[in-house]
């Protein structure tokens, strides 16, 4: 049975004592308040940025009253970071967020993870519902779940948005699987395909390949004013393939892992080019961490497996508890470790190496896919980002806080915009996710993209995306 140990075992850090969580009713919004929100009073928005493009946005604060008491306070509530490239010119945008949900069954499998987590905030009831508040609020376009064990009830909350969606269990004995939701007014299925890994020797998980097409009367950005889109002018057709996949947990078996991602990876890049090589994204849980080998295949698009101990390959490691500070520095360095090439080659049996690479005496892995990390696209704060740009964690419970979500759009996109992460310390104080704020052990990754429209401006973004990179390592 595929993932039985799901979650467990493995941490990077330990996590402070839990602190009481009460739930506070909104208090009526002032004129001023009311004039500033951007939803329903029902979740009311706390507060607006603009990004250069001067489009009005806000933040996520689980529907909790507003109080003025600084830094601390804002680090409570997610909140939108904007590009430093002129993003006036990019006219066609949209946003996509990927976000593992915690099944209901992995919740009540694994108590031990969320001792700290009182039972009602456990309660799918209740979670389904603030989580699809959050979700109103980020105006997304389309939507890429994780651990979905109760599709119907996701569909029926979110039919009332306007999104659509296609699902996909897994194999074998689990319940959950992966699912993709598209917004219609924004966008039609073309061509949807699954991947079950189970035929490849590749365990009971699964992936999903969607091919969307942009509404062209529904081109311009669903953000745009803070308001759903207008009717715009002609563009060309817009299509991109969007990949949802929610990679193995166990750290032990990086040749299932790789293997996972090598044919994920295969098919995107078939599937963009039959299509009419069409852009290009890569969502999901990989549960590997930034800087591992897993990570770095996925970055640089080669990898000599042999470099690489594959019970390590993923950068989930066991350590005891600890009550040292977590800082950018820190992780970045501790992660960094994990992955440096070794002087020897290790040892890898000619079933772990076909399964990983596909085929018996092939060690050196290659994709065709040039990927960018879209947090690594929008520089961040060093309170909530690694020195690579990455998020310094993305799920939190008893056992484990780290990064493990991502996701990865091709050179003809551009990322304008994300929704930040929190920072370590406002996670330890919640005492583990899911929280009265948050509905998933994991924080949903919310990223808006544009296309990019000609020659220059995949060149310039590409510039830009490497120059960021350099300044958030400096």
């Amino acid at each position: 049975m595929q993932e039985v140990h799901h979650r467990r075992h493995f941490s990077t850090l330990s996590s402070s004592a839990p602190v009481e969580c009460k739930l506070v009713t909104p208090p009526p919004l002032s004129k001023r308040s009311r004039k500033r929100s951007r939803i329903s009073a029902e979740v009311p928005a706390t507060q607006t940025s603009i990004d250069p493009c001067k489009r009005k946005r806000g933040n996520w604060d689980g529907g909790q009253k507003r109080k003025k008491k600084g830094r601390s306070e804002e680090d409570r509530n997610r909140r939108w970071v904007f590009s430093p490239r002129d993003c006036s010119g990019y006219k066609d945008r949209f946003v996509i967020v990927s976000y593992n949900i915690l099944g209901v069954g992995n919740a009540s499998k694994h108590v031990d993870l969320y001792n700290r987590v009182p039972p009602q905030n456990l309660n799918w009831d209740w979670r389904k519902k603030l989580i699809c508040k959050e979700l109103n609020l980020y105006m997304p376009g389309i939507l890429c779940f994780q651990e979905v064990d109760r599709f119907d009830d996701l569909a029926d909350l979110l039919h009332e948005d306007g999104f659509k969606g296609v699902y996909k269990g897994r194999t074998g004995e689990a319940c959950d699987g992966c699912a993709i939701f598209w917004r219609e007014e924004l966008f039609t299925l073309l061509h949807q395909e699954d991947l079950e890994f189970r035929k490849f020797g590749l365990r009971d998980n699964v992936a999903q390949l969607c091919v969307l097409k942009m509404n062209l009367n529904h081109s311009k950005s669903s953000r745009s004013n803070g308001t759903y889109p207008q009717k715009a002018r002609t563009t060309p057709s817009r299509s991109i393939l969007v990949g949802n996949i929610h990679v193995l947990f166990n750290p032990n078996r990086g040749d299932i892992k790789l293997g996972q991602i090598r044919l994920f990876l295969e098919t995107a890049h078939r599937l963009s080019q039959e299509w009419g090589n069409i852009p290009v994204i890569i969502a999901g849980d990989l549960n590997s961490m930034p800087q591992s080998a897993i990570y770095q295949f996925l970055a640089s698009s080669e990898l000599d497996i042999l470099m690489y101990d594959r019970r390590k390959m993923s950068g989930q490691i066991e350590c005891p508890s600890s009550s040292k500070p977590f800082s950018n520095q820190s992780a970045t360095t501790t992660r960094s470790l994990l992955c440096i090439s070794n002087p020897m080659r290790y040892r890898w049996s000619e079933e772990e190496i076909r399964l990983a690479a596909g085929c018996r005496g092939c060690t050196h892995l290659q994709h065709h896919l040039k990927l960018h990390s879209a947090y690594i696209g929008v520089p961040g704060d060093c309170h909530t980002r690694d020195n690579d740009g990455e998020p310094l964690a993305t799920s939190y419970h008893s056992k484990f806080m780290g990064t493990v979500d991502y996701i990865w759009h091709s050179e003809d996109l551009v990322p304008v915009a994300v929704v930040e992460t929190l920072p370590i310390n406002i996670l330890r104080k919640t005492g583990g996710l899911p929280s009265e704020k948050w509905g998933s052990d994991h924080l949903a990754l919310v990223c808006e993209l544009a296309f990019a429209d000609n020659v220059s401006d995949l060149t310039s973004t590409t510039q830009v995306l490497s120059s960021d990179k350099q300044g958030v390592a400096q």
